[in-house]
C-alpha cells in the first residue's frame, strides 16, 4: 500500500519506518521537497530511501494519507493539501493539539472531527494518539498487552486502518473499535491523563489496557 506522511516529526518518521519494514510503499508531503538535507534524515530515520514531494503530490498518489502534523496546525496544513487530493482517501489521524499554556487546543469538538467536517469526502479515523511515538510501533516492548483505539464512521476505512496497526505489531485483541467519530473526543483528552501518568512514572513509555468484567455464572 502506498502511504502518505503529512508531518516529518517524530511521530511521522517513526511510523513511515515501521509500515516501510512491513513493505509498504511510504512518501512523505513537506514544504520542502527539494531539500536534500530533510531527505537524508529522513532516509536514515526510516531506514529506507523514500521519496519527498509536496504535500498535496504526497496525497494524491497514495491511498492511506497520515495526519502527524501538530494538532494546532493540522486543519490549515491539510487544507493546503486541498480537498480534492483527499478526497476518497482514508485519512488516519494521530495528531492532538495543545495551546501555549497547555490546555487542549481542541476542548469540545475533536480534532478528527473538525478534520471530517473540513473533508466529507475523505474517511477520517482517529488512532494511535493515546501511545508515544517509540510505542506506536514497539507494542511488543511493554510487559503486557495494551489496548489501542479507533474512531470513525466508515466501516471499511477502519478495517483498513486495522490492518495497517497490526502491520506495526498490534495484535487484533489490542484494538478496540469505539464508533463514531465524536468518539475521538476522548481518545484526544486521554491525552491529559497521560501525561500526568508520564509524570508519575517518569516515562512515557507506558501503555493502557482495557480490562473487561469477569462473565458471570
Amino acid at each position: 500500500m502506498r502511504i502518505a506522511m503529512i508531518g516529518t516529526g517524530n511521530v511521522g518518521r517513526a511510523l513511515a519506518a515501521g509500515w516501510s519494514r512491513a513493505g509498504h510503499d511510504l512518501v512523505f508531503g513537506s514544504r520542502r521537497p527539494d531539500d536534500e538535507a530533510l531527505r537524508k534524515e529522513l532516509a536514515e530515520a526510516v531506514g529506507a530511501r523514500v521519496s519527498v514531494l509536496d504535500p498535496a503530490s504526497a496525497a494524491t498518489g497514495a491511498e492511506v494519507v497520515v495526519n502527524a502534523t501538530p494538532g494546532t496546525e493540522s486543519v490549515a496544513l491539510l487544507g493546503a493539501v486541498g480537498a480534492r487530493a483527499l478526497t476518497g482517501k482514508v485519512l488516519l489521524d494521530v495528531a492532538v493539539g495543545f495551546r501555549e499554556d497547555g490546555a487542549l487546543s481542541h476542548p469540545v469538538e475533536s480534532l478528527g472531527e473538525e478534520l471530517q467536517r473540513a473533508f466529507p469526502g475523505t474517511a477520517v479515523v482517529k488512532t494511535l494518539c493515546t501511545v508515544d511515538a517509540g510505542l506506536m510501533c514497539a507494542p511488543h516492548a511493554l510487559t503486557g498487552p495494551s489496548t489501542l483505539f479507533l474512531s470513525g464512521e466508515d466501516a471499511v476505512a477502519k478495517r483498513t486502518v486495522g490492518a495497517l496497526l497490526r502491520d506495526l505489531g498490534w495484535p487484533e485483541e489490542s484494538l478496540l473499535d469505539l464508533g463514531g467519530i465524536a468518539t475521538a473526543r476522548g481518545q484526544e483528552h486521554y491525552s491529559l491523563l497521560f501525561l500526568g501518568v508520564a509524570g508519575a512514572l517518569g516515562t512515557y513509555g507506558f501503555g493502557i489496557r482495557i480490562v473487561p468484567p469477569a462473565a458471570e455464572g
